[in-house]
């Protein structure tokens, strides 16, 4: 198989392969290392990259025998630069920590490398996963724009085909924004039920890892995996008699005409398969939940950077130096206002989305933003605040194109602890979206 073809295999197309002998890993991972090379002076993806560790890795991978070769044999997986791995550095885009290299794996590190997963290198992230100023890396179908943010290196490589899975967190929209932006498939699963032990942490409320790839089948992979399990197994989702809930939000205003042209036109589509559409207004009560959000952040980003403040003041960006100093004047009663506000809508909204199939709404407000010097901003992540703060799991499906050619996707959402029914529709409408939606990558 020619190395351009080796890039373009799935995760599951690359398990298939690897355990059974048909391909050494050296060979796959040899191959992603052709294409990163001749990709990174554009895209810029990676914070870390070591090919000789690679290979090394990749070589203890092919002499496992047969038995011992875990579910993602050979398996290449980027990783964002605030989960620690203990033969990389984790640097955090941060002046403080470059060159910093804790010798210990996170949580979900361990679970990956005990799958049979390769670390393939270290994606860059804006400072901390916080601010919205971006890092070096570029949107791989257009080097004008952003990639998003903050998990902006393991959107582009998933997208740019440097590999099939990546890593990336979400507090706000980190990770389903640069899936829309990217042109793949984005999954925040629902709130911790992965751990979160190795992770920078922002907002103990919000913190999620996130999951990328460029197939279902690859999500549902790892969600396997991680052990993402609904109390009852779900079906297979057939469009035919589906019931989808598209919802606006209280934020629709924000959404630039490519964005509702996509929303229409994917209501449309999931219609002429026999799908029932509905429109769905929430309680004037979520009206208010960006408000409680921002509350939460600032109060726990005011405890999750203080020693960095205190220790190096002037290397923070501003974001992080406003929380530590509560410049927006966020009281503790607040706080709590917010915590018991926003935990009273949590079952009402799992109440919501459980009579549908999925909720659809908006994933981003626009097409990938033009990258402005300095400030490189990585985009709104208004559609996404409460999805992250409610603990809902959300999926980023593809297939919608926006005027300037670039990728635009929708979000599908499901009550907590239902990612794998989320993951069962999403197979389906992705199908559909994809083939009907618009968008064709040209990488």
């Amino acid at each position: 198989m020619p190395a351009s073809d080796l890039c373009r295999l799935s995760a599951s197309e690359v398990v298939a392969l690897t355990t059974s002998g048909k391909l050494l890993v050296e060979d796959y991972v040899k191959a992603l290392i052709a294409h990163v090379e001749a990709r990174e002076p554009t895209v810029q993806a990676w914070a870390y990259f070591d090919k000789d560790l690679i290979i090394k890795n990749a070589k203890a991978l092919d002499a496992l025998p047969a038995d011992k070769r875990g579910p993602l044999h050979g398996v290449c997986v980027g990783v964002k630069d605030v989960i620690l791995t203990k033969d990389m550095p984790t640097q955090h885009n941060s002046p403080i920590y470059k060159g910093d290299h804790p010798a210990l794996d996170a949580a979900c590190i361990l679970t990956l490398r005990a799958s049979g997963a390769l670390i393939f290198g270290k994606t860059h992230t804006t400072e901390f996963a916080t601010c919205q100023k971006g890092p070096v890396t570029c949107n791989p179908h257009d080097p004008t724009r952003t990639p998003g943010g903050s998990s902006s290196g393991s959107g582009a490589v998933v997208g740019d085909f440097q590999v099939p899975i990546s890593l990336g967190t979400q507090t706000g929209g980190s990770t389903l924004r640069p899936g829309s932006y990217n042109g793949i498939y984005a999954l925040k699963p629902t709130w911790n039920a992965i751990s979160r032990e190795g992770l920078k942490i922002y907002s103990l409320t919000c913190d999620t890892l996130g999951l990328y790839a460029r197939t279902t089948a690859d999500l549902e992979l790892l969600a396997k995996v991680f052990r993402l399990e609904d109390d009852t197994s779900p079906a297979p989702v057939t469009l035919k008699g589906a019931k989808f809930g598209f919802t606006k939000t209280s934020v629709w205003e924000k959404a630039e005409q490519p964005i509702r042209d996509a929303y229409a036109l994917a209501a449309k589509l999931l219609e002429a398969e026999g799908a029932i559409v509905e429109e769905v207004e929430l309680p004037e009560e979520f009206t208010t939940l960006q408000e409680h959000y921002r509350a939460i952040l600032a109060g726990e980003g005011r405890s999750s950077f203080l020693g960095d403040y205190l220790g190096s003041k002037d290397q923070l960006d501003p974001l992080i130096v406003s929380h530590v100093e509560n410049s927006t004047n966020v009281s503790r009663a607040d706080q709590l206002a917010a915590y018991d506000f926003i935990s009273a809508l949590r079952p009402k909204m799992d109440a919501i989305a459980s009579k549908y199939t999925v909720l659809v709404t908006p994933s981003v407000t626009s097409e990938a933003p033009v990258t402005e010097e300095p400030f490189r901003f990585t985009g709104d992540a208004s559609f996404q605040l409460m999805w992250s703060v409610l603990h809902t799991p959300v999926i980023n499906v593809p297939g919608f194109k926006g005027p300037n050619g670039m990728p635009i996707g929708l979000t599908l959402v499901a009550p907590r602890y239902h990612d794998q029914a989320l993951l069962k529709a999403a197979e389906a409408v992705g199908k559909c979206w994809e083939a009907k939606g618009g968008f064709q990558s040209a990488l």
